[in-house]
């Protein structure tokens, strides 16, 4: 009877979630008819750069601003001026209005990188691995149920991990960054000089995002590297993978609905393969263990790691193509936990580029996973 009524219980909340994303889905579409309508009506007028409720009003007959006398900015303008038709007085009237961020600029100075410390997983767990965590993962899954076994259908993505994910991203929702994405994008091309040509890569993507979407683009809020929305994707990301989950004819990122299914579909493209173990704890036998290269980098046969005295805990073998060997300091004395990586393993870093962020997803899903309850995950 207990059971009964927590799916019913649970069926109730999914029906209230559904109704109330069909009328924000209903208001959304009718401000998206309300804008193609003002953006016929300023066509008309020589000055509007794809202008309208959405890109803005925006034009100047000279660049001014922080960056006005920067002539990678000049030249960027020449560039989205020939290659995509954008107006020039539009990008002026943009760009002017865009600020030199300092504190961007300290964030990216004191970010060199570095060896790993002793017990850096171990901290770094600590950040994203929690009780209050695995609640809010569990309410967001509740919530957003439906989209979540849609993505998993669709995409063949297990659920658990699009919400660990967004977990670790932004504490789904609760984090999404404080920086103008556009200022971000710019002063991160301008300060961070060996990766100069990265950020105008992504400011390129970010303007035609802003121009398919019709979004203003001094609005977006996003991290100091201009990662956006619930999964934190970089605008080249966004033009990949990005999609419209929910119908509306945009594809937004701050829309949880959109970003399930943007997130399900960036696993999907890198080989996500559904139902498969992700990463498993290993038994080792064998002194050899210590001094061989590990991490995603890295690929082993699973024959390979067991003639070196190394072996799931379970005692079986996953079969998905790829077996990484992962050597995490989960304590402060530097004492080296040994696991198994296996394909979705591999493809959480494409995600991201870190073991120990890989392992952090895949340690909050699972947590979240548990704690959702069997009438919930039973829908898979």
């Amino acid at each position: 009877m207990a059971q009964q009524a927590q799916q019913q219980q649970y069926a109730a909340r999914q029906a209230q979630v559904q109704r109330q994303q069909q009328m924000a889905r209903q208001t959304r579409q009718r401000q998206r008819q309300a804008a193609q309508r003002q953006i016929a009506h300023a066509s008309q007028r020589s000055h509007v750069g794809y202008g309208g409720r959405g890109t803005g009003d925006y034009y100047a007959t000279a660049l001014s601003g922080d960056f006005a006398g920067y002539p990678q900015l000049a030249s960027f303008i020449e560039h989205m001026v020939k290659r995509y038709g954008f107006d020039r007085g539009y990008l002026y009237g943009v760009f002017s209005q865009v600020r030199n961020r300092d504190n961007v600029a300290r964030l990216w100075s004191g970010n060199k990188g570095g060896s790993a410390t002793p017990g850096g997983w171990y901290n770094y767990r600590a950040k994203f691995v929690t009780p209050e965590n695995v609640q809010r993962g569990v309410r967001f899954w509740n919530e957003h149920g439906v989209h979540l076994q849609r993505a998993a259908r669709r995409y063949g993505v297990d659920p658990e991990y699009i919400v660990g994910i967004m977990g670790v991203e932004t504490r789904w929702g609760r984090i999404f960054g404080k920086h103008r994405v556009i200022d971000a994008l710019l002063t991160s091309a301008i300060v961070n000089t060996r990766r100069s040509q990265f950020f105008f890569n992504e400011l390129e993507n970010y303007l035609l995002m802003t121009r398919s979407e019709q979004m203003n683009p001094l609005e977006p809020m996003g991290s100091y590297a201009g990662a956006m929305g619930y999964g934190q994707f970089m605008p080249s990301s966004f033009q990949s993978f990005a999609v419209d989950f929910d119908g509306d004819g945009i594809r937004d990122l701050w829309n949880p609905v959109d970003a399930i299914g943007s997130i399900a579909n960036y696993f999907a493209k890198h080989g996500w393969q559904r139902g498969q173990e992700v990463a498993v704890p290993a038994v080792v036998s064998s002194s050899q263990y210590a001094t061989m290269p590990d991490g995603f980098k890295v690929k082993y046969s699973s024959s390979t790691l067991a003639s070196k005295g190394i072996k799931p805990r379970s005692g079986s073998w996953s079969k998905t193509g790829r077996t990484h060997l992962l050597a995490l300091t989960t304590v402060p004395g530097g004492n080296k936990e040994p696991w198994i990586g296996y394909n979705n393993f591999y493809v959480i870093t494409r995600y991201n580029h870190s073991n120990y962020y890989a392992m952090a997803v895949h340690q909050l899903a699972q947590s979240v996973k548990l704690s959702t309850g069997a009438a919930v995950y039973a829908s898979r």
